[in-house]
């Protein structure tokens, strides 16, 4: 499936999901509840087969924070970007998608460490490098700690 079908069949599957213009990926922002019913679209169904999410990051925009997956199908040999953007700031949540690709374990707990995002359903949310009392998530623009980072 060349890159006008795969978008065509993702904005099918999701007709209110924006197209955004990137080069090198064909990238979308899926409503926050419609990712896991597409994640599961998209890993089983065979004209997708999206087998592998190899990377999955956080990322804090300021007014809303962001998970952004990164899929490959090794099979059909294509690639996409999914975005989805929390309702809340400060407490953002986003349906787990681990129960769908096993990579996704870590990378929602590194995220949840690091930024605060909260996934649902997720089986082990917990600190990944950071210890259990340690408060505030350093990946926030907003966050704070006159010890350890030195501003210039």
């Amino acid at each position: 499936m060349d890159n006008a079908a795969l978008k065509e069949r993702i904005l099918g599957l999701v007709p209110d999901a924006e197209y955004l213009e990137n080069k090198q990926f064909l990238t979308f922002v899926i409503p926050p509840a419609k990712m896991h019913d597409l994640a599961i679209k998209l890993k089983f169904e065979t004209d997708l087969a999206f087998d592998y999410l190899f990377c999955l990051s956080g990322v804090d925009m300021v007014k809303y924070l962001e998970v952004v997956y990164h899929l490959e199908s090794t099979t059909l040999t294509h690639q996409l970007v999914l975005k989805v953007r929390t309702d809340d700031r400060e407490n953002g949540s986003v349906d787990t998608v681990c129960d769908i690709w096993r990579t996704a374990e870590l990378h929602e707990r590194e995220a949840y460490d690091l930024l605060g995002i909260r996934f649902n359903n997720h089986p082990d949310l917990r600190r990944f490098f950071l210890e259990e009392g340690w408060i505030g998530h350093p990946l926030r623009k907003d966050y704070v700690d006159e010890v350890n980072i030195v501003e210039l």
